[in-house]
């Protein structure tokens, strides 16, 4: 077992255009001070990472890397959430998807594809240059619009479907193993990867296509499994040799009678389940944190806010604390070792069996 890093803080629901969330200085030292070690860069904001620049740039990597050094922190993952779903899209998302993609793109879904697997290629490129050893990311869809279907989905569509995301996923995976860095896919509804099911049928795809892959693994957030009723703690067990990252976000489900858990078209406040600050929701951190520990987790404990209810900073802050108070620094002994006769004599043993 080992003790896990943190706490640290996904950035991405904290950037606005106001100071101190519009620049990366500000923002470390703003981490700083609510109290984080470690920051999870998004890079679609080039006021806040030059991703391009990054990829082609050691010396720019070492710059970023010295800026939050200054302010003691480091930066555990690269995030490409928005580009890696802009890679893989139905045509029914092809209008509103566009948010998310480059403003030359927009509107010319070829385009916009090969933007996000650029995109996707860049970030593995600046992954090594800064030294990290993982990258958090979304797998994108083509099969949620048939997740809950009538009439009944076609024969072999869902396999169809997964055929294609593996043939577009496996040259990233590809580059990032060149680059030897992990790409964690954020398991997360909205995605064709949404549960542990899923995730094995996107591995036993990539099989079909060039034997396993190494590099597809996991980043592990409870609140979305938790919504959609998963054992969440269970799921560490099974899924433990793929989980390389954890975000920490809270989930509550208020039982309704007018609604559950897709939400009746309501916004976050009025939806049955909804995500709220570390410690405000119905998740067992405890168990959590235990289990990351068991299963010797080996990286950063990852607060993502984004709460329905709460000011951010307040979040932040509190977030963070509460990160470090569940982190568990484990034993270096166990706590009845001093009760135990040492070392293994036979002859006693048979004498304790009666022999």
């Amino acid at each position: 077992m080992r003790t896990i890093k943190g706490p640290a803080v996904f950035l991405a629901q904290f950037i606005a255009p106001v100071p101190p969330y519009d620049r990366l200085d500000t923002l470390a030292a703003w981490a700083q001070e609510k109290g984080f070690e470690g920051v999870q860069v998004p890079t679609f904001n080039k006021d806040i990472f030059d991703l391009a620049k990054a990829a082609e740039s050691r010396t720019y990597c070492d710059e970023i890397k010295g800026l939050l050094a200054d302010h003691g922190l480091e930066i555990t993952e690269l995030s490409t959430h928005r580009q890696g779903h802009c890679y893989v899209v139905h045509p029914a998302y092809d209008l509103t998807v566009d948010v998310f993609a480059a403003e030359h793109v927009r509107g010319d879904p070829a385009a916009r594809t090969a933007w996000a697997k650029e995109q996707l290629l860049l970030a593995a490129r600046a992954s090594r240059n800064l030294g990290l050893e993982r990258h958090v990311t979304f797998s994108g869809s083509l099969l949620w619009p048939y997740l809950y279907l009538y009439p009944p989905r076609p024969f072999g569509l869902v396999e169809s479907g997964f055929k294609e995301l593996a043939a577009r996923w496996r040259p990233i995976l590809d580059a990032f193993d060149e680059a030897g860095v992990d790409v964690c896919y954020e398991i997360h509804p909205g995605e064709d990867l949404h549960d542990g099911l899923t995730f094995e049928m996107f591995l036993e795809a990539l099989r079909g296509q060039g034997g396993d892959h190494g590099r597809a693994n996991i980043l592990y957030d409870p609140s979305h499994l938790y919504l959609q009723m998963i054992d969440y703690a269970g799921f560490l067990d099974i899924y433990q040799e793929r989980i390389k990252v954890a975000h920490i976000k809270d989930a509550e489900f208020n039982r309704s009678a007018k609604t559950g858990f897709w939400g009746g078209y309501q916004d976050w406040p009025t939806r049955a389940g909804r995500f709220r600050s570390p410690g405000d929701g119905d998740i067992d951190f405890g168990a959590v944190f235990s289990k990351l520990a068991e299963i010797d987790y080996e990286g950063w404990a990852v607060l993502e806010w984004e709460c329905c209810i709460k000011h951010p900073d307040d979040g932040a802050r509190e977030g963070a604390r509460f990160i470090r108070d569940h982190m568990i620094r484990v034993q270096e002994r166990a706590f009845d070792a001093n009760m135990q006769a040492q070392g293994i004599d036979e002859a006693r043993n048979r004498k304790v069996l009666g022999l």
